[in-house]
Order: structure tokens, then C-alpha cells, then sequence
């Protein structure tokens, strides 16, 4: 019997080396050679035909005779899980979902799914999972499973060969992991193996207009696991949050062929499953009693969504030669810059102090505008002085001092108001036209005016 040929392949650009090396040579990326057997296959550009269909034949023509017709959507039951796709299922799409174990993934689809069985036809495949585990966890939820079909399966030909008679209209396959394909000897969960299933799976979506459901696992770091090549296959990519001990479960969209990324939706884990939260600023927000120094609250914008979050800080008198910059749901490094602005255009230096920041509810801040609400919670806690009551902020800080204007602002103004804040503070430029009931827009132009104006 002949030797077996190995070789081995980086998992997050699928580069392959006749030998490891600590870096991989293509992507710079360090420690990600596995090794995978070596097998005689076909060119890769049979491997990974064209959306079109094998065989299809293949012509030049302008692109103003392309007939693009709308992109029809189908409803999945769960309006949360919809803002985040877009508006919906597209026929033929490919969506990857990945999150920490327990989170709910499979959680989120089956009861997806039960809901598109009504009225599609639905299957859900399971590779992880025995069908009895996956019967009680949808009588646990009380779910509609009469006409749900499941398969228990884990190589990708003979789950392709089965589907093929039935055609379902949208299918989920859990994990990606753990399916392999008959043409690679290499372990499920390989390199080779998830990028060949992978590929494979979205030709089949793509020929039969069935949509695509691939549940993925996340690495340590929290991204997701495999060669980097899955996520550029796909047209959706979803990422499913939550803070350990925390009901609260984030849906955010990292790339999307058919809709808006950055789209957010909230959920609430119950005993019944995933529940929607239609209101999320309102769990986002932490009824006080009464002012408490060292909060400040955020209009934020999460795709089309304008949401309230409160950011809180703490400063304290640092024991160490080097002060401590602590930021969850926050950028570090643009804290320890705001920190700096705050000293040298607000004239209080912090060069001594521990400074801790929280953003409540789990909720990770991206964007410019949490800079005037993180130095207002910052200062108010420095200062041991509340401030007003009923008042909001957004507003992105520049290195020179100056108050810069963020996308949106009177959408935001009118979040704030909705939820019964009376005062606002924003950039001058993002002052609404016309004046909004409830509410007062205070404009600032400069982070000394906008700290005399809070804090005097």
C-alpha cells in the first residue's frame, strides 16, 4: 500500500505547503498550517463552479441587459431575525451564523423553521445532534413540528442526494463542522473538508433556489472557525452574542449581499426559547432611582435603529505607576485618546486615575458618537456630580477639541424623546430643523462648551 501524501493548509486563507511553517507564506497569519491528506481531485474550477449550474455555458454581455428583477423575500416568523437579514429569506441565499456554544444558535433556527413550515416546505439537518434531542427541545418550546422534515445525516453527498427528490425550500444544516464529503479523506472539521462541504452546499442553494441556513462554530478570539474562504462563500454573515448569565441574545449582521449590515436584533432567552424584544432601549436602560454620578446615556444608531444605551464609568485614585484604561463594549484605545482630549481641551487630567467603562446590557459601541456620552460619564464620576436628569448625549470628539456632527442626528433626537428624556446634547451641526416636542436640543460646538454646559 502506498505511502499517504499530507500536506498542509492554512485555515484562513486555504493556502497549501508541502511542509509546516509557523506563518503561513500568502496571508502573513501565524499558526494556522493543519495538516490534511492529499487527495487526486478535479481543477478547482469544477470544484467551485459558477452559481449558474455545471455545464451552463457562459457568455459576455452588457450588464444594461441583465434583466434584475426585485429580490423576493419570504417572512421567517421572527421579526428581529428578519431586520437583520434584510427584510427576509432570499431565495437561493446562503446565510452563516456563528456564535459561542450555548448561545442558542440551533435555538434560533428550529424555531425559525418551524414557523417557515407552515406554509414552506422546511428541513433541518442535523450532524451534532440525535433526532430524539432535537425532538424534545422543540416540545420543550411547544413548536409546530407537523410538517418540519429532519435528517440526521452528516456526509454532504448522501444529504444532497435526499434532498434532491424533495427539493425543501429552505434548509438549515447544523454545524458545518461536522459534515464531510466523501471526496477528501481528511477529518470533519478540516480545512479542506469545511471549505469543500461549504462549497459544495452553496452551488446546491444556488442551482435549486433553496435558502441556506450553516450554522458555524467561533474560535477563542470570537471569530468564526475554519478557513477564512467560508464567509466570502456565503451572502449573509451572522454573529449570535450574548453575555454569559445574561437573557439578553444580539443577532448583529457582519456582511449581507441583500440588505444593510451592522443591522442589530434582540432577543430575550426564556424557558420557551428566543423571545423578540421590540423595544430594546428600554432594557438597554437602567432606571435609576434617582441621578447617579458616573452615567451618561448614549443614542446610538445599529443599522436602521436608533437605540438608547447607558455607559457607565468609574475613576478612582490609581495604586499603580501606570493607571488602569478598562473599556467593555468600548474600544480601549480610542479611551485612552479621549482620555488625552479631555486633559488637554477640557483642562482635567486623569493621569493618575484608574478609569473603568461598562456599555449596559452587553451591547458593543462602534461608533464616533459614544465620545461626548463616555467623557461625560467619565467626568461625572471624577467629579462625584450626577448629571441632569432626563438628559441625553451623542457626538463624535475630535483631536482638536471640537464637537463633530454624526449621521442621522434627528432620528436620534427623536429616539431620545420617545422615551421621555427632556434634554439632549449634540453637535451643532446635527441641530434638528425644526424643533422636536419634548424635548430641548442643546447644540455645542466645543468639549469645554459641552462641559460647562453639563456640568456647571
Amino acid at each position: 500500500m502506498g505511502r499517504v501524501k499530507t500536506l498542509f493548509v492554512c485555515r484562513e486563507c486555504g493556502a497549501r505547503f508541502p511542509k509546516w511553517a509557523g506563518q503561513c507564506g500568502d496571508c502573513g497569519a501565524w499558526n494556522t498550517l493543519e495538516e490534511a491528506v492529499a487527495t487526486r481531485q478535479g481543477p478547482a474550477a469544477s470544484r467551485f463552479a459558477g452559481y449558474a449550474g455545471e455545464g451552463a455555458a457562459a457568455a459576455i454581455q452588457p450588464l444594461s441587459r441583465v434583466a434584475a428583477g426585485e429580490a423576493e423575500r419570504v417572512a421567517s416568523g421572527l421579526p428581529e431575525l428578519d431586520r437583520v437579514l434584510g427584510g427576509g429569506l432570499v431565495q437561493g441565499s446562503v446565510v452563516l451564523i456563528g456564535g459561542d456554544p450555548g448561545v442558542g444558535k440551533s435555538t434560533l433556527l428550529i424555531q425559525a423553521l418551524a414557523s417557515l413550515s407552515e406554509s414552506l416546505s422546511a428541513l433541518y439537518v442535523s450532524g451534532e445532534e440525535s433526532a430524539e434531542q432535537i425532538a424534545l427541545r422543540a416540545r420543550r418550546l411547544e413548536l409546530p413540528t407537523e410538517r418540519l422534515q429532519l435528517l440526521t445525516e452528516t456526509c454532504v453527498e448522501r444529504i444532497l442526494a435526499l434532498v434532491e427528490k424533495r427539493r425543501p425550500r429552505v434548509m438549515v444544516m447544523d454545524s458545518i463542522q461536522t459534515f464531510y464529503s466523501e471526496a477528501l479523506s481528511s477529518a470533519p472539521g478540516s480545512v479542506s473538508q469545511v471549505r469543500e462541504s461549504a462549497a459544495r452546499l452553496v452551488r446546491f442553494a444556488k442551482e435549486s433556489g433553496t435558502s441556506l441556513f450553516l450554522v458555524g462554530h467561533v474560535t477563542k478570539e470570537g471569530a468564526l472557525a475554519g478557513p477564512r474562504v467560508l464567509e466570502h462563500m456565503v451572502d449573509t454573515v451572522l454573529y449570535f452574542e450574548g453575555e454569559a448569565g445574561s437573557q439578553i441574545r444580539l443577532v448583529r449582521a457582519i456582511k449581507n449581499r441583500f440588505g444593510a449590515v451592522n443591522e442589530l436584533g434582540v432577543f430575550a432567552m426564556t424557558d420557551k426559547g428566543l423571545k423578540q424584544v421590540s423595544n430594546p432601549s428600554a432594557i438597554f436602560l437602567s432606571r435609576h432611582q434617582g441621578a447617579v454620578a458616573g452615567s451618561a446615556i448614549l443614542v446610538t444608531r445599529e443599522g436602521t435603529r436608533p437605540l438608547l444605551v447607558e455607559v457607565q464609568a468609574l475613576v478612582d485614585q490609581s495604586p499603580l505607576g501606570n493607571p488602569r484604561r478598562v473599556a467593555l463594549g468600548l474600544e480601549q484605545n480610542r479611551l485612552a485618546m479621549l482620555l488625552a482630549v479631555l486633559h488637554r481641551h477640557g483642562g482635567v487630567g486623569m493621569y493618575d486615575q484608574d478609569v473603568f467603562l461598562n456599555v449596559v446590557g452587553g451591547v458593543r459601541v462602534t461608533e464616533t458618537a459614544a465620545d461626548l456620552p463616555v467623557l461625560l460619564a467619565v467626568l461625572s464620576s471624577f467629579r462625584d456630580r450626577p448629571l441632569p436628569e432626563g438628559t441625553a448625549a451623542f457626538g463624535e470628539v475630535g483631536l482638536a477639541g471640537e464637537i463633530r456632527p454624526v449621521p442621522s442626528g434627528e432620528e436620534r433626537v427623536r429616539e431620545a424623546a420617545k422615551h421621555g428624556f427632556r434634554r439632549i446634547l449634540l453637535p451643532a451641526a446635527n441641530k434638528p430643523r425644526r424643533a422636536v416636542k419634548g424635548i430641548e436640543a442643546i447644540p455645542v460646538k466645543r468639549l469645554s462648551e459641552a462641559l460647562r454646559r453639563m456640568m456647571e
